[in-house]
């Protein structure tokens, strides 16, 4: 957990230091620094920080991508490149830096195809495995909840699903009201058009979740699955118009001019700590792989450890020294609290390492992820940058732009749930688990 605790915060330090690099004042503050030898000559929105930022995200990725070739195959903490996962932080931090100084001796034509086109479509890769994550997290939750209350007909737990459920749905409510009132007035048919496609398509996804035919292909789903995706889809929407740059009468927060910088900075952590947490879930969670979750990558390989030397081994050697031991004291030569000595110090060295048999998830993967995150905080921060709007601080995420990839994330993962309903009926044969 101190591990990936710590590629976070790295993680949430590069981002934010990637959105100070948007303001006037840390451009020239760079320049300066170099002695002038980079001077800032671009045109039009990356003269306000659209090159820094890719360079400093793009330092942090090519850190992640050798990571991730470094790692590749490790599958147990015995394998001695884990190590270079777990520890080694001076050396990696001291590269990590490299990496972000380096990239400023790149020629700027490098960015500009690599920020228009190859981070553009790694951060959307980004967004999509958000979205998955979030419905496959939805359909655990519930079946978490379910199986539960099977094993000990718990009332908790099932207070704990009805009340989740309920509650959901009337944030749900609460969301889409606010939005209309507050959002929605005459002339603002974008605004009218997103919160108006949310509450139907959740409505829809609500009623088709308990449609019988659904209930036989899965008994499992149902209202809960639903409630948290239709919160989450509706909290994206309401993202989308609050952040909206409408500074007439589509969006009233603008015209609060009052905390501006305050809430602008207040903001732009929360997005940076918001992406930090779902990169690290994202990166712990096997589903490229096929798995159900980052703790069962350990059975990707069972097979081959059932006849390997990776737990073959360890086993043999314990039961090689215990025999000694036993040999031991059965001669007289050491006491009998000998022998449980040792399996004291064998259950102590088990507990420090739970990753001696297997690694918890996918080291090469998590590394990827992390990568696709610094192209989605790239894209996130420059794309349709506005010069004209940047003061002392870059509102993040406030444009026309950003409120699109939300209200279109929104019907994306309200897809990809519709789909996890249906596909067992039309692909009985391929859902045969429930």
């Amino acid at each position: 957990m101190a591990t990936r605790i710590a590629y976070a915060f790295i993680l949430l330090f590069n981002s934010i230091i990637s959105w100070i690099m948007l303001t006037p004042w840390a451009l020239k503050k760079l320049q300066h620094m170099t002695l002038d030898y980079m001077e800032i000559r671009c045109d039009g929105k990356e003269c306000y920080g659209w090159v820094a930022v890719h360079r400093i995200n793009f330092g942090l990725g090519l850190f992640h991508l050798i990571l991730a070739f470094m790692l590749l195959g490790v599958r147990s903490s015995k394998d001695g490149r884990a190590v270079l996962q777990n520890g080694f932080w001076g050396p990696k931090i001291i590269l990590w830096l490299a990496l972000v100084v380096a990239s400023f001796f790149i020629p700027e034509s490098f960015f500009f195809v690599y920020g228009h086109y190859i981070a553009f479509i790694c951060a959307m890769l980004f967004l999509l495995l958000g979205l998955i994550l979030l419905v496959d997290l939805a359909h655990s939750w519930a079946e978490l909840c379910l199986q539960k209350i099977e094993d000990s007909d718990s009332r908790t737990w099932r207070g704990l699903l009805i009340g989740s459920t309920v509650g959901m749905y009337i944030a749900s409510l609460v969301m889409t009201v606010l939005m209309y009132v507050f959002f929605a007035h005459s002339g603002c048919a974008m605004n009218q058009a997103a919160i108006t496609i949310n509450l139907v398509v959740f409505l829809i996804i609500s009623i088709i979740s308990v449609q019988p035919m659904v209930q036989e292909s899965n008994p499992r789903a149902g209202l809960a699955q639903a409630a948290m995706v239709t919160v989450y889809c509706t909290y994206l929407t309401m993202s989308a118009v609050s952040m909206e740059p409408d500074d007439r009468h589509c969006n009233p927060l603008i015209r609060a001019r009052g905390t501006r910088t305050a809430s602008i900075v207040l903001g732009a952590i929360v997005t940076m700590a918001t992406i930090a947490y779902t990169t690290t879930r994202a990166a712990t969670q096997g589903i490229a792989l096929g798995s159900k979750g980052g703790h069962n990558y350990s059975q990707l390989g069972s097979d081959d450890n059932e006849h390997g030397l990776v737990t073959q081994q360890p086993t043999t050697r314990r039961e090689m020294r215990a025999e000694a031991l036993r040999a031991a004291v059965e001669s007289g030569a050491l006491p009998a609290s000998a022998l449980d000595d040792s399996d004291d110090e064998s259950d102590e060295y088990d507990t420090k390492d739970d990753e001696k048999g297997s690694t918890q998830y996918n080291y090469s993967l998590f590394h990827i992820i992390f990568f696709l995150a610094t192209t989605w905080v790239a894209t996130l921060l420059t794309q349709n940058l506005d010069p004209e709007a940047v003061d002392d601080f870059a509102p993040v995420g406030r444009t026309y732009w950003a409120s699109w990839v939300k209200i279109i994330s929104a019907w994306v993962c309200y897809g990809i749930y519709l789909w996890t309903l249906i596909a067992p009926v039309v692909l009985p044969d391929r859902f045969d688990t429930y």
